[in-house]
């Protein structure tokens, strides 16, 4: 976590420190389907870690640091959602019942995959509390009484919200549309490509702008061209490493390989222009379990290396 103290750690912020690590890729899941993007849902994460360390000493002792930091995490991308006016909230109807936890049928089996096999981007669908419930119940298997808890809601209210998701779910995915095809890099991002490929460090560099800005998630933000340019020099020590042009959720984002026989990525960059120069860039190699639910499209003309396929 980029804001916490440079002093040694409390045993508190210990306890956070290691249920951060362990709990990123789980959180990162449920915020993704929030926000109905893997990189939005990453965002949340990150801020939702900072909050619970500023925030930790208001927690009571015997309090449940896991569901603190989901509620943290929860009320985070709400509030980002109604900022965006992603979606207006939806009024609870009568309760409906849903199968017994305890010993799911097979109805109650299928419905629970829908869940985790849906993709990211399909979320967005759902109206927020829907979303919440229904990966909470069907992916990350909480309790009706752990989410009407972490949620202010009633047992009956969260029974009423899986229904209406999973229905809902179920019709999304009847509707949806094939994957979009390949499109083209842009100029920039293709020379970008194609400059690293060749490990031509310095001309990367000449391509920042005089404000660059770095985020590699829990390390310290980097700024200005001469400490964003030593990035270049990390990767100069790596071998193997190839990038390729990729979209993913409507954004240009680069694919990074360092497995050249993996079928996916390992992980993607993310890179913002400002009159013709990089103004941004955002690394993921720290956080890689984002590229778990992407929905990637790699470049026409572009495959992973020792593969011939655009889809990822």
């Amino acid at each position: 976590m980029s804001g916490a103290s440079s002093s040694p750690p409390t045993a508190r912020q210990a306890q956070l420190l290691a249920l951060a690590s362990e709990l990123r890729p789980e959180l990162h899941r449920y915020c993704a389907r929030l926000m109905g993007s893997v990189i939005d849902g990453e965002d949340v994460v990150q801020d939702t870690f900072t909050r619970a360390f500023v925030a930790l000493d208001e927690l009571e002792e015997d309090a449940p640091m896991r569901a603190w930091l989901f509620r943290i995490a929860h009320n985070r991308a709400v509030d980002l959602l109604r900022s965006r006016a992603v979606r207006a909230a939806e009024p609870i109807e009568a309760a409906q019942e849903v199968a017994d936890p305890e010993s799911p049928d097979p109805v109650e089996m299928m419905m629970r995959r829908e869940a985790v096999e849906t993709a990211v981007s399909r979320f967005a669908e759902l109206p927020t509390r829907q979303r919440s419930v229904v990966f909470l119940k069907d992916a990350l298997d909480q309790s009706l009484e752990e989410i009407a808890a972490m949620l202010d809601l009633t047992v009956n209210a969260v029974k009423a919200h899986l229904a209406r998701a999973r229905a809902r779910l179920k019709a999304v995915n009847a509707q949806a549309q094939a994957q979009p095809a390949p499109r083209s890099p842009s100029p920039d991002v293709a020379r970008y490509v194609a400059l690293f490929n060749r490990r031509d460090w310095d001309g990367l560099r000449a391509m920042l702008a005089d404000d660059v800005r770095l985020i590699q998630s829990t390390y310290p933000l980097r700024t200005g061209a001469a400490d964003v340019g030593t990035f270049f020099g990390i990767y100069a020590k790596i071998e193997g490493v190839r990038l390729a042009p990729a979209w993913l959720e409507g954004r240009e984002v680069i694919a990074v390989w360092e497995d050249p026989q993996a079928e996916k990525p390992s992980y993607l960059m993310w890179l913002e222009w400002k009159y013709g120069r990089i103004s941004f860039i955002r690394d993921y190699r720290y956080v890689r379990y984002i590229v778990d639910d992407a929905e990637l499209v790699l470049a026409p003309d572009t495959a992973p290396p020792g593969e011939g396929a655009a889809h990822v």
